[in-house]
């Protein structure tokens, strides 16, 4: 009994890159399956983050009535931004970074370590830069020590337009259907001439004025929760996208397959010469010749393995495993119909030896996935199931092959002495059914004689061959009379 070390580390080979690509997809997976795990984690603390927001306004400004009719909103803003804020970073997985400072002091938020004075106010017409004014009269070194003035988002976008617009543009302004006129321009130009502030010392707010009013900041909350989950769904679908098989990844595995199967090619075909008694020194042009068509084969059917896999585990149904099984079936199998096509084999062998291919392809596929279950090691787990899997296989397989031909031997000597005996039996059986239909016709020949008395005579004794009852046969003048005449 013989074990082909050659097949064995051929098919471990191929197992082993299939394994491989199968771990490369089930990374992605993971991935994809951990990011949006995480997903759901960001989209429920922002979510969450956002209702305390709205509890919090209910409860500590809007039932307390905290500022007043004018100065509500103000504290409905500083709570609010901090929240829309904290729930926008939470959504995206970079958590809090901002904080209510709630003392009527000379800062109202805190991100960062940044300390931010929020102004909302409409009054004037200064779109908040006339509260900023004031508050930097009371903290000249607000500014100076890194603060920032955050204002409206909508105040923030019409200072910001008029600051960068000339004169002669703003003057055209109140000829316009715009809502800025040139009386806003001088506003905010004056502002910036008159106080040591620029532009980078405001920041917009996440929220415009109307969206902090008492009657409006709950829808504004709401609205929110819609914009963070289209954030959470944006998400989930760049994390889907970015799991998918690529391209780039399949050219890859492609490549390393190729190089492991011409490698692995190379090296047998070394090995073999080595066999033969060369040394490596005295290999020859033909030695080398050989060894070149044997990697390039190698080269060319590792590609086609490492695209094929790719392909099959990630756009069809099919486990790594199996996938290098089907493409291995699919060369052992074309390379046999060459050689019927060639006249080389014939119809049957041909059937015979594609049936054992398949065979040993399924059971190296087979071998590999138990393998990588019982050790659950990327690759190692295949490798181990396929060499052990490979091997018993073999050693089945010729047992099992010499079984076969010991049981096959002997039930064809069986069937030999039954088919004689049998044929025995049946020519005894003719003979006696020959003998009794002789006896037969001439009893019938002697029942249908022409002559009454003999033909009576012949229907007796045909009556008692057949095995009619005695006292049932008509054999005397006097029991036919009586069976006709009675």
């Amino acid at each position: 009994m013989s074990i082909d070390a050659r097949e064995a580390v051929k098919s471990t080979q191929e197992q082993a890159v299939a394994a491989w690509i199968g771990y490369l997809n089930q990374l992605r997976i993971d991935g994809l399956l951990a990011a949006l795990k995480t997903q759901d984690s960001n989209l429920k603390q922002a979510l969450k983050t956002l209702k305390d927001t709205t509890e919090r306004i209910d409860v500590e400004i809007v039932a307390r009535n905290r500022g007043g009719t004018k100065g509500m909103h103000g504290f409905i803003a500083e709570v609010a931004e901090v929240g829309v804020n904290n729930a926008r970073r939470e959504v995206i997985g970079k958590g809090a970074n901002m904080s209510w400072v709630n003392d009527n002091g000379k800062v109202d938020l805190i991100r960062d370590g940044i300390d931010i004075q929020q102004k909302f106010v409409n009054a004037g017409g200064r779109f908040s830069l006339g509260a900023v004014a004031q508050h930097l009269q009371a903290y000249p070194d607000f500014v100076r020590n890194g603060g920032k003035y955050q204002i409206p988002s909508d105040h923030y976008d019409s200072v910001k337009r008029l600051l960068v617009m000339s004169k002669e543009e703003a003057a055209r302004l109140s000829k316009s259907s715009d809502s800025l006129s040139i009386r806003d321009w001088e506003r905010v130009h004056n502002f910036f001439g008159n106080n040591n502030i620029s532009i980078d010392d405001l920041e917009p707010s996440q929220l415009s004025y109307k969206d902090v009013q008492v009657g409006r900041y709950s829808q504004t909350l709401k609205d929110e929760g819609d914009k963070i989950r289209a954030t959470d769904q944006s998400l989930r679908s760049k994390a889907y996208q970015e799991s998918l098989p690529t391209f780039a990844e399949g050219a890859k595995a492609t490549t390393a397959a190729a190089v492991i199967e011409g490698g692995t090619a190379f090296v047998m075909k070394v090995t073999t010469i080595r066999k033969r008694g060369k040394k490596l020194c005295d290999f020859d042009s033909d030695d080398w010749a050989e060894i070149a068509g044997e990697t390039g084969k190698g080269l060319a059917k590792g590609g086609a393995r490492g695209a094929s896999v790719y392909v099959l585990t990630n756009y069809t149904a099919t486990s790594a495993a199996v996938a290098s099984s089907l493409v291995t079936a699919s060369f052992g199998v074309a390379e046999q119909a060459h050689r019927f096509r060639s006249g080389e084999i014939g119809e049957v062998e041909f059937i015979e030896n594609a049936e054992s291919l398949c065979l040993d392809t399924s059971i190296s596929a087979l071998s590999s996935a138990i393998g990588q279950v019982a050790i659950p090691v990327p690759v190692l787990g295949a490798i181990i199931g396929n060499t052990v899997g490979t091997v018993m296989y073999q050693i089945a397989k010729e047992a099992l092959s010499e079984n076969e031909r010991e049981l096959f031997a002997t039930y064809t000597k069986g069937q030999q002495e039954l088919d004689a005996k049998l044929r025995m039996q049946y020519d005894s059986c003719l003979a006696d059914l020959r003998n009794a239909m002789a006896s037969y016709l001439g009893l019938l020949d002697f029942a249908f004689d022409p002559d009454p008395l003999v033909a009576f005579e012949g229907s007796i004794e045909l009556a008692r061959e057949l095995g009619v009852p005695a006292e049932d046969i008509l054999d005397t003048p006097e029991k036919a009379m009586a069976y006709f005449m009675d």
